[in-house]
């Protein structure tokens, strides 16, 4: 699958335009790639508006990126400007878990995610198993 992924308030908390706080997301990442699935960073973050930030999050975090804000195989088949992919994570999805947070607004809730993603096959058991989401609740 190729799965759209936002950044501010979903990789991490919203601190536009700096980047924010680990919510959980990075190990999800790494194994959703890992399981041969390709990552689109979908982001309003451009070359003129702190993309490179966005950029080195995910490159410090060993999660490999197949394309940035555009599918690079859709020109063959489109000249839609709109990225393509098969699944969208992102904070303002209907019908996506959120975080409260204190201090910000709302992130993305990776532990639900990631039981969604199991249940599509996208994650294993043991994968899901792994993960520890406790530090959301303290953000």
């Amino acid at each position: 699958m190729n799965i759209l992924i936002d950044f501010d308030g979903t990789c991490v908390t919203h601190e536009f335009p700096y980047v924010g706080k680990d919510v959980g997301a990075a190990q999800v990442l790494r194994d959703i790639v890992t399981n041969g699935h390709r990552l689109i960073l979908f982001t309003m973050r451009s070359e003129s508006c702190y993309l490179a930030s966005a950029l080195n999050w995910f490159k410090q975090n060993q999660i490999t990126l197949y394309g940035v804000n555009v599918n690079p195989e859709q020109h063959k088949f489109t000249d839609s400007p709109k990225a393509y992919g098969d699944l969208i994570i992102d904070d303002i999805a209907l019908g996506i878990q959120k975080v409260p947070c204190r201090f910000h607004r709302p992130y993305v809730d990776w532990k639900w995610v990631a039981e969604r993603l199991l249940e599509q096959g996208i994650l294993t058991a043991e994968q899901v198993s792994r993960y520890d989401f406790e530090m959301q609740k303290y953000l």
